[in-house]
């Protein structure tokens, strides 16, 4: 009788609005993550933006979603998950909606932001409710969640492509009505969060880990630095990949996003299944392994040339179970602080982000510039040389993880 009574939670409506709310949560992050790709040079055309000035937008966007991870842990002890959940996806329903009617740069980076606290706010509570929920096969749930994460990502940028190019009532929706189009979506997972019922909320304060001690501990730390490199790494394809092959080969809008889709095509089945591989080998050689896996790709990529392309793609399988099997990491080793653990490591995360997208576009411009602004070969060698730096950040967050096993074992704190 009691091994029933605990096992029907796993098949309650609770539990299955929880799942629900999980995963379609993650489908629409990674739709308004990823539709960014194909809209990047029309957005840089309507505009007139130079390289530096795109990374600058696509900083100020991670400015928000720092911002949201700042105050989401706080929304999230007074109000619940379900009401920030909430919150989030009507923020980046509100953000579609302006989007669509900005017509200047200011009104388009000022509703693209809102768009980024919409994300930072569901990325909180969706990381949240992860850690509580999954107790078990920790690390293969958390791929499999991030995967719904990883197939929207596949699709979104080939759907943006198509819906660019479509005419409605004699007007075509261009990249202002595919972003009201695929952010209205966020109207679908609005309904399980709110038949939801959320565990973990009425966990005393006093039961709760202190973020005070949680900083003493060094491996925090080398968490941030894994987390902060390869989400740099892994956000930075997304928003870069088409942009590249488009310049620096001469691709076509559909063969570039056909690219990037196959980077997510890689990047989510890696997280489907490579799961039960993290719970398997551990959380400590999973990070070290495929960070550098990711990073080799990356650099034999630009090296080969357009023949090497599809190591971009590649790519995807080693950084894709970074940031679920840090979640995991996260859920196991600090059981009563996930909450404030992950709130920190994101947030911190999130500076990395704001960071690393910002000397991207920089690296390019000076690059590009030493070598001839307006030439095609300083054209090139900018953009392999900002590529470069995302293969490097995927190198940093190996070597990151190298320092956390040798901690780690020195402990007996393996995980």
């Amino acid at each position: 009788m009691n091994n029933d009574l605990k096992a029907k939670p796993k098949i309650s409506k609770a539990y299955a609005m929880q799942l629900a709310t999980i995963f379609l949560g993650f489908i629409i992050f990674g739709i308004s993550e990823n539709i960014k790709g194909p809209a990047i040079p029309r957005i840089q055309f309507d505009f007139h933006l130079d390289e530096m000035q795109l990374g600058t937008l696509l900083s100020l966007n991670a400015l928000g979603y720092l911002i949201a991870c700042s105050f989401t842990a706080v929304l999230t002890h007074k109000l619940g998950i379900k009401a920030v959940s909430l919150m989030a996806f009507g923020l980046m329903l509100i953000s579609g909606i302006l989007i669509f009617f900005s017509h200047s740069y200011p009104v388009f980076s000022s509703s693209y932001f809102l768009m980024y606290i919409g994300n930072g706010m569901l990325e909180i509570g969706l990381a949240i409710l992860g850690a509580r929920i999954f107790v078990k096969n920790t690390g293969t749930m958390m791929n499999l969640s991030h995967f719904f994460y990883g197939l929207s990502s596949t699709v979104a940028p080939m759907i943006a492509s198509g819906l660019m190019s479509v005419s409605l009532f004699g007007h075509m929706l261009d990249w202002r009505g595919m972003y009201l189009v695929m952010l209205s979506l966020s109207i679908l997972p609005m309904i399980p969060a709110f038949l939801s019922r959320f565990p973990g909320d009425d966990l005393a304060m006093e039961d709760r880990i202190p973020l005070k001690s949680l900083v003493r501990d060094p491996a925090l730390w080398l968490l941030v630095l894994i987390l902060s490199f390869g989400v740099v790494s892994e956000l930075a394809v997304g928003g870069w990949l088409v942009n590249f092959l488009e310049k620096a080969y001469k691709w076509d809008s559909v063969s570039a996003s056909g690219m990037l889709s196959i980077f997510f095509l890689c990047f989510s089945a890696a997280r489907l299944l490579l799961g039960p591989v993290t719970d398997k080998i551990g959380f400590n050689l999973s990070l070290i392994i495929f960070a550098a896996v990711s990073a080799v790709c990356t650099f034999i990529a630009i090296l080969g040339g357009e023949s090497a392309a599809f190591l971009f793609a590649a790519a995807g399988i080693g950084i894709a179970p970074i940031y679920p099997t840090v979640m995991a990491f996260i859920a196991k080793r600090y059981p009563r602080g996930s909450d404030t653990a992950i709130t920190f490591t994101v947030t911190l995360m999130g500076i990395g982000s704001v960071i690393g997208n910002y000397l991207i576009g920089a690296i390019m411009k000076v690059v590009r510039n030493s070598y001839g602004a307006d030439t095609e070969l300083g054209l090139l060698r900018g953009l392999q040389a900002g590529y470069g730096f995302i293969g490097l950040c995927a190198l940093i967050c190996a070597i990151s993880g190298c320092f956390l096993y040798r901690y780690l074992k020195a402990r007996n704190e393996l995980i």
